[in-house]
């Protein structure tokens, strides 16, 4: 894609019909300046895979042209992807102070911190970014710091929210910046990019001091120790809970390495305040009275490796869930993870302990804005053209609906999937381009190495497993010396299916003299009968379609 001098252009590389791996870029002339470089963790369906971050191959082709990376807060959907990132395009990377923090604990684990380039801004900045200023306005999410972006552009001015709420009194008093919206719309908004999470949700969302509420009460009445799962970034309810304990005179316990990494950072920069000799490590904490102990962990999604899903199944070694012990769930289940986080209080009801979990429990508000502040924002920044961002495809839908219940034109509203671009020129928007866009796939130390082929025959694997066929052949005249040999693993167990076995290397043995009968010794021939012949016999007699790998060796 290329941008002449004079076209304003808005692509998304990851956040729209999904939750997670947010990205957006802005674009006037040569220079492009992106919106947060996210991660989302993978369903079922990606087996293997660790992580999912944006496909930057638009970028990569465009690299000259990039000027900075601005992010709007500390969430993973919005940096887990920034140390991939930094690897190929090593560009500015702008953010608050907390923002900022959180990146540089992933950017020293991937060794990447020394050449870096991090800048920290705040509500007050004012950046210039070739043809383009980038300014800010404060908002409220679930962790401190947030900020919504406006970059001046010679088209006009385009407008990012980040995630947000209108929180009226929150935790930590960062309250949206309700007069400099509304300057920003008065001074006349081009476009709107607005979240779409809880768009589907009518009314407003409730204050973050509620749940502090429903805290204090459960901390009350709880006999035994108490364990608190959450989100380690949500740093308001990090501090409720602390302020909850020392209330109850409890000794605190971090678990989990994401939020002992979260509290020491948030602590080091003054947003989070606990009380000297609160924290304690478990070997303390089980010297105490159960009574006297709370535990801080990760693991509110189910996540396997969490600590909270170690400890519902016994396997955190240095401190258990005991009967009549309090488990406090202070997360909703993000779509698709309800199976994991279900199997999880199943298994601390078995252990004897009383959860508390679910949406009417008021341990947990959500810390995007429902229908009425989706409009208020609107109302704010009274934008031109309006495009719904980070949400699924109905949440997008939802969102266009209440922009055309406050007055704006369908044709000014545009829904985009990622890879799209709208271009804004002499006040006119067309969308009409796309450019390229996708998941690009982390396994291990793998960056993108692991496609649709490699993920089909991993589901090949998990459905049917595998037959190996060992045979070996004497090098000169290509006479078979031993074998065939076969080796089940996920298919059928050996000593209970040795007659299947047994008939599948007669059927493999019949395929290989009939081949040397005819004189046809090329490897790909031998290989190409042994998985037909053997896969026609297995599928007649167990309806099941193992993945056949021949081995054949030569002495």
């Amino acid at each position: 894609m290329s941008t002449q001098n004079g076209t304003l252009s808005i692509f998304a590389l990851g956040g729209v019909y999904e939750i997670g791996k947010n990205m957006y870029g802005i674009q006037y002339g040569d220079d492009i300046v992106l919106i947060d470089c996210g991660s989302k963790f993978p369903d079922e369906s990606f087996l293997g895979i660790d992580l999912i971050i944006p496909d930057i191959t638009y970028l990569l082709e465009n690299r000259d042209k990039v000027r900075a990376l601005i992010v709007t807060h500390g969430h993973e959907d919005h940096i887990g992807g920034i140390p991939y990132f930094l690897k190929q395009l090593n560009v500015p990377v702008y953010g608050t102070r907390l923002t900022l923090g959180l990146i540089e604990i992933k950017l020293k684990e991937h060794g990447l911190l020394q050449q870096a380039e991090l800048v920290q801004i705040d509500r007050n900045s004012r950046i210039a970014l070739g043809a383009m200023t980038a300014s800010f306005f404060q908002t409220n999410h679930s962790i401190p710091d947030c900020l919504g972006v406006v970059f001046d552009t010679p088209e006009g001015k385009v407008v990012h929210t980040g995630d947000f709420k209108f929180d009226l009194t929150p935790v930590h008093k960062q309250t949206p910046d309700l007069h400099k919206m509304a300057a920003i719309g008065q001074s006349g908004v081009l476009v709107l990019l607005s979240e779409s999470t809880n768009a589907e949700r009518p009314g407003f969302t409730p204050s973050e001091k509620l749940v502090g509420d429903h805290l204090r009460e459960a901390f009350a009445r709880a006999k035994r120790k108490i364990f608190v799962s959450t989100f380690a970034s949500n740093v308001y309810r990090l501090q409720q809970v602390i302020d909850a304990a020392h209330l109850n005179n409890r000794v605190l316990v971090l678990l989990g390495r994401s939020m002992v990494n979260v509290v020491r950072i948030a602590q080091e920069q003054g947003y989070l305040h606990i009380p000297e000799g609160m924290l304690v490590d478990t070997e303390e904490a089980n010297e105490l009275p159960p009574e006297r102990v709370a535990i801080l962990c990760t693991g509110s999604q189910g996540e396997p490796m969490a600590a909270l899903a170690r400890l519902s199944t016994g396997g955190f070694r240095s401190i258990k869930v005991e009967a009549g012990d309090t488990v406090i769930l202070s997360a909703s289940p993000i779509p698709g993870n309800e199976r994991n986080v279900a199997r999880i209080v199943d298994n601390l009801f078995i252990l004897g302990a009383h959860v508390i979990y679910g949406s009417g429990t008021g341990m947990h508000v959500s810390g995007h804005g429902s229908q009425e502040e989706l409009k208020l924002m609107l109302t704010l920044m009274k934008p031109k053209f309006f495009i719904p961002i980070h949400g699924e495809y109905r949440m997008l839908h939802q969102h266009r609906l209440l922009a055309e219940q406050l007055g704006m034109e369908p044709d000014a509203i545009f829904l985009i999937n990622n890879g799209d671009v709208v271009d804004f020129k002499d006040g006119a928007a067309v969308q009409e381009r796309t450019i390229q866009a996708g998941n690009t796939l982390v396994d291990g130390f793998g960056i993108g190495d692991v496609g649709t082929v490699i993920l089909r025959d991993r589901k090949h694997l998990s459905e049917d497993g595998i037959l190996v066929v060992v045979v070996t052949r004497d090098k000169t005249d290509g006479k078979i010396i031993s074998g065939p040999d076969l080796i089940s693993r996920g298919f059928v167990y050996g000593p209970d299916s040795e007659g299947l076995i047994d008939e599948a290397t007669q059927i493999a043995a019949a395929a290989l003299e009939g081949l040397q009968g005819e004189r046809i010794t090329q490897w790909n021939r031998l290989k190409q009968a042994l998985r037909e012949s053997i896969g026609r016999f297995l599928y007649a007699k167990t309806k099941r379609r193992p993945m056949i790998l021949p081995i054949i060796m030569e002495v």
